[in-house]
């Protein structure tokens, strides 16, 4: 663990609750954070049949903007399910927010350190008590210049063919306009209308055992982005870029802003 992770003990009690895996702190903060929601946007959701009401689930989308997982929890929870997120680390430390982040159960994750590890770790564990987790398998906002999704690391099929549990596929659009990518001020008016789209699920029996493979993670983590990718386009009303922005091949930063160049 790093000398600067918040330090949290992790409950991996089986969820329950209405949503299912709710506790006081996710009741307190959606007292306090759904009006406000409310009151910012216009809302259209599709799929939350496709999102299983108990058992384990991964709910994977794209990532456009800090607040997407204000988006994609206000989507989740009010379709029956409390969700559980592996979130950087930095933001834990931020008081008030912090505690409240860490009390409703989602993790720090200290990205590209030698702890990041302990995210498979904490999602695993996750689903065995049955929860539903939330991941941005791009681990990151998008650096594409269109706001597609990037080639995504391969995390979430490692997650996925471990555990084969269902895999549901989201798409979102729209929170880049309540609040700009790696802007800290929100759209206040008008209502900013955003999307989010849930698919059917995805299996991953194709590649079971197969973990350590690397062709069969590069393979499983295309699946994922392409099914995301499908939803987009239908949501966009346009077709994504037949090559996909790779951050490797780019002189952007791996993590944090990618506005700020690499050597700044």
């Amino acid at each position: 663990m790093s000398a600067n992770e918040p330090t949290q003990v992790v409950e991996y009690a089986p969820p329950t609750g209405s949503p299912l895996g709710t506790n006081n702190y996710f009741k307190y903060a959606s007292l306090l954070v759904l009006p406000i929601l409310r009151a910012l946007t216009k809302r259209d959701w599709r799929g939350a049949e496709n999102i299983p009401k108990s058992g384990p689930v991964i709910v994977v989308s794209n990532h456009i903007s800090y607040a997407d997982p204000l988006v994609f929890a206000h989507f989740l929870f009010k379709n029956g399910r409390a969700p559980r997120f592996l979130g950087k680390a930095s933001v834990f430390r931020v008081p008030v927010i912090g505690r409240i982040i860490a009390g409703s159960g989602q993790v720090p994750v200290e990205r590209e350190s030698e702890s990041a590890s302990q995210a498979l770790v904490h999602a695993i564990a996750f689903l065995k008590s049955g929860h539903c987790l939330g991941v941005y398998p791009e681990g990151t906002l998008t650096r594409d210049p269109q706001t597609w999704p990037m080639k995504a690391k391969t995390g979430i099929a490692r997650l996925a063919i471990i555990t084969q549990v269902p895999v549901v596929p989201c798409a979102q659009w729209g929170a880049q306009e309540l609040l700009p990518t790696y802007g800290k001020r929100l759209k206040l008016f008008p209502r900013t209308q955003v999307h989010v789209w849930a698919g059917p699920a995805l299996s991953f029996k194709k590649w079971e055992g197969r973990e350590n493979d690397p062709i069969a993670l590069e393979e499983a983590t295309a699946y994922v982005m392409s099914a995301i990718t499908r939803l987009l386009e239908e949501m966009r009303g346009a077709k994504a870029p037949a090559e996909i922005f790779d951050p490797h091949n780019s002189a952007l930063p791996r993590i944090g802003n990618f506005k700020k160049k690499r050597d700044e």
